[in-house]
């Protein structure tokens, strides 16, 4: 099965490449930033660990799979002593004092960090424009977006500057960019991969998801970091997902897709063609497939940035510039943390943070934030019956093309919109998949929770079929 991390590992075993090379090589590529992928390099780290590798290597010592691997870090995640800015002014100067665990995970089995990687700040958008970095690049075409907030980390995994990356998904957020960079995107079963030293977005949907060109990177990855996390209490006990599984679908009888989502007026008559030929060469592999009723897309995007938006004026109620970040000075402490969060936080984070403070006040709260649960229990409820009648779900990933650079800035209610395919499923907490065919953004796979080897199985399937 093809896989670049067992590519450079024969590679290291067999001495055609030392490690130290490869990081070096990797670093090289990524120092020009020009898709404005970097938020900073981890040089001397990765140096020092490809150093290490060398030497085992040189005294025929095994070394594991991951082991000499260079990967790029999302820049919401915690690693020890390098900065962790979230792309934010806010957090600009801060430095992670602990490990995320699913980092740490990562780097014990031998992997080695090379960049953290541009994103939306605090994963606030659907673009990664909103940064202080600069936006972030299409790979395929610079004068669109990279999508968002996981845009540095699919662009840097599509130009082979990371051999894959560590992005984070809370509404779309690494399906979205692996689509409009045409890689494969993970979002695990909520739980499945501990969240501890990821800045927290809304936490009822926040997930650690992998980024790589293959099928079988994905899996690797996905395996060394799921488990159960004492830091995490939502993380639960997963089997690990084999080869061997995914390599055979004969299991995979019926697939559904929203009818809704395809006979909606704001999809772009190109993606729901190449959709809908898609579902039709499927067909014709001996698939049943069923048209399924669900929410309109007005509600899921709602439903979703009013819970969303709640979580994050919660979490971010914590950054004032007291215990840390970029402090102003006022001529009181009230004047202080209004300073400091007014000139800070991106206009996008501040809307974000109004928004959730006022569906979460006295007279709002029970009108909004308490229907918004409403439904998505019932959205839970609904994919509870339809995976009773089908195995996966397909759904575009977007209903649009990417825009080009400077579009999203300027109207934020079509930026919410183009996540309309992508929210629901989040707040159902499935596991979900992007892959790079079927349309000009890619198709997104969804299963019932738990089954995140069903969607590796399905995709090796795809692969051949689209």
């Amino acid at each position: 099965m093809e896989s670049q991390i067992r590519e450079i590992h024969q590679q290291l075993v067999e001495k055609k490449i030392t490690c130290t090379d490869l990081i070096q090589a990797k670093l090289d590529l990524l120092k020009p930033n020009a898709y404005n992928t970097v938020n900073s390099l981890l040089e001397n780290l990765a140096l020092e660990k490809a150093k290490k590798v060398d030497e085992k290597i040189k005294n025929k010592q095994e070394i594991g799979l991951l082991e000499g691997i260079p990967f790029g870090i999302k820049d919401v995640y915690m690693l020890q002593g390098t900065f962790t800015t979230a792309s934010s002014k806010f957090l600009k100067n801060y430095k992670a004092p602990y490990t995320a665990s699913a980092i740490q995970k990562l780097i014990d089995a031998g992997a080695i960090p090379i960049v953290k990687e541009n994103c939306d700040s605090f994963g606030h958008g659907s673009s990664s424009e909103n940064t202080i970095f600069g936006a972030v690049k299409n790979a395929l075409n610079k004068d669109l977006v990279a999508g968002g907030s996981s845009g540095g980390s699919a662009v840097n995994v599509a130009k082979n500057y990371t051999t894959f990356s560590i992005g984070g998904d809370t509404g779309g957020s690494v399906r979205q960019p692996s689509g409009y960079n045409k890689v494969y995107g993970l979002k695990p079963t909520y739980g499945r991969v501990s969240r501890f030293g990821l800045l927290a977005y809304a936490s009822s949907t926040d997930c650690v998801g992998p980024i790589a060109t293959t099928i079988e990177d994905v899996r690797i990855v996905l395996n060394v970091i799921s488990g159960v996390d004492a830091k995490d209490q939502t993380t639960y006990l997963s089997n690990e997902i084999s080869e061997k599984e995914i390599s055979r679908y004969d299991d995979i009888k019926t697939i559904g897709y929203f009818k809704n989502f395809i006979e909606n007026e704001a999809i772009d008559a190109t993606i729901k063609s190449d959709f809908l030929a898609s579902i039709e060469k499927i067909k014709s592999k001996g698939i049943n497939v069923k048209m399924l009723d669900f929410f309109d897309s007005e509600t899921l995007v709602s439903t979703y940035y009013t819970l969303a938006m709640a979580e994050t004026a919660s979490n971010l109620s914590r950054l004032d510039g007291t215990n840390y970040g970029n402090r102003m000075e006022g001529k009181n402490l009230k004047e202080s943390y209004s300073s400091t969060r007014s000139e800070n936080f991106s206009e996008e984070t501040k809307r974000r943070i109004v928004g959730g403070n006022q569906v979460l006040s006295q007279g709002f709260s029970d009108e909004i934030y308490t229907k918004a649960l409403s439904i998505r229990d019932q959205i839970s409820e609904n994919f509870e019956k339809d995976f009773q009648e089908v195995d996966i779900i397909l759904s575009p990933v977007t209903p649009n093309p990417q825009p080009k650079i400077g579009e999203s800035l300027k109207n934020p209610l079509a930026m919410y919109l183009s996540d309309s395919y992508t929210v629901g499923f989040s707040l159902g907490q499935l596991p979900t998949f992007t892959i790079p065919q079927g349309t000009a953004t890619g198709i997104q796979l969804t299963a019932a929770k738990n089954n995140d080897e069903l969607l590796l199985k399905f995709a090796n399937f795809l692969k051949e079929v689209l």
